[in-house]
């Protein structure tokens, strides 16, 4: 089967993400996309992260009509912080049927030779990049790895702008689907207290 990781902190998971998810798994032609919720990304800070059991509920209930997409908690397990390349190693030892592709940012891209065992990284995976605002693809190198850049809508909403929203008493309907929204309201989570 042909998994594409979509790792990140969801925090929340938003319309982005899924729209990603999904566009990524359609045009790759993958068989599933694995959100897989990182506890604690090792280039930011731990500052206004919800619990890791509290990302995985929200993840799970966004995805939970979508069978091809699905909420992986692999990285709950692992040392923390969580390195990609930590986790590629225990999918595959536990999944060997699997073909695994990293599905990523342009920013991120640009980022990746700074990761730990990068080149491991892109000689190994493929690697299935969507578009940011405020990104340049042509900074990008397609040669030098696996690269495939898609063209998804650039779409500019972010677990930043939508926990400040939160914190501002504002909604954040259309941003997350409405049993994310219910949940988070119900929980009082991102409330500034």
């Amino acid at each position: 089967m042909r998994i594409g990781l979509f790792f990140g902190s969801f925090n929340p998971i938003h319309i982005g993400h899924l729209i990603v998810s999904n566009t990524i798994l359609e045009e790759a032609q993958l068989n599933k996309v694995w959100l897989v919720v990182s506890p604690q990304n090792p280039f930011k800070v731990k500052k206004s992260l919800l619990d890791i059991d509290q990302r995985l509920h929200l993840a799970t209930l966004a995805t939970k009509d979508n069978e091809n997409v699905e909420v992986c908690a692999i990285e709950k397990t692992l040392p923390k912080p969580s390195y990609t390349i930590n986790t590629l190693e225990v999918l595959e030892k536990q999944y060997p049927e699997h073909n695994f592709s990293i599905i990523m940012g342009e920013d991120n891209v640009i980022g990746l030779p700074k990761w730990k065992e990068a080149r491991q990284i892109m000689d190994n995976y493929d690697i299935l990049v969507y578009p940011r605002l405020g990104s340049n693809s042509d900074s990008i190198v397609e040669a030098e790895s696996k690269v495939t850049i898609y063209q998804i809508p650039k779409i500019e909403i972010s677990g930043t702008a939508i926990r400040s929203k939160i914190g501002q008493g504002k909604s954040i309907k259309y941003l997350v689907l409405k049993e994310v929204e219910e949940e988070i309201q119900k929980q009082g989570y991102y409330k500034i207290s």
